[in-house]
């Protein structure tokens, strides 16, 4: 195996944090190229035999293709208002049409990844859900709707949690990103 091309700047950005980009040169490699995710930068291994110009064309690809399958699932909810009504769509399937007053993004909660009032019917979505897979954000906002109807976290709370299906592999999620970050949550 031939030493790695020096890192460069990938073609592209990426919300997973393409930043550098390793070229990883191999002689038993013939066809193949491969591409993927190693602290914070892109490893793309090609064949040795490849000239400059097919390594600058396969990299670029494989950037383009890690981009793509990283952002495949991601809904992007940037407005209050597009927030708002994914929260009237998902309280209709889940929550029998509870309806909050408000939805919003905030930029403040950095502990807690949502947060509802149930007496005035607001609730504030952390912004660093944004670029999070859709499922995850749907389950914070199933989370802060079901205190609409159950203010406390008891098993009354829990069951109207528990409607959306995806509840658990959300949570699991939300409990990686915590691990990986060392925040906690609420």
């Amino acid at each position: 195996m031939q030493p790695p091309t020096p890192p460069r700047p990938a073609a592209g950005g990426s919300p997973g944090g393409a930043g550098d980009v390793e070229v990883r040169r191999s002689a038993r490699r013939r066809r193949t190229v491969t591409a993927y995710r190693q602290d914070g930068r892109t490893v793309v291994l090609i064949p040795a035999s490849f000239s400059r110009t097919e390594e600058r064309t396969w990299v670029d690809r494989m950037v383009a293709k890690l981009e793509t399958r990283e952002n495949r699932g991601r809904r992007q909810v940037d407005s209050d208002e597009q927030l708002m009504a994914r929260a009237r769509a998902l309280a209709e399937t889940h929550l029998g049409g509870v309806l909050p007053r408000s939805v919003r993004w905030v930029d403040n909660q950095h502990r807690r990844w949502g947060s509802c009032t149930p007496a005035d019917g607001t609730i504030r979505l952390s912004s660093r859900l944004r670029g999070m897979p859709d499922y995850v954000v749907d389950y914070v906002l199933v989370h802060e709707l079901a205190h609409l109807l159950e203010p406390a976290h008891d098993a009354a709370f829990w069951a109207l949690v528990g409607r959306y299906p995806r509840a658990e592999r959300a949570l699991g999620y939300l409990e990686g990103v915590e691990a990986r970050t060392g925040g906690p949550a609420d």
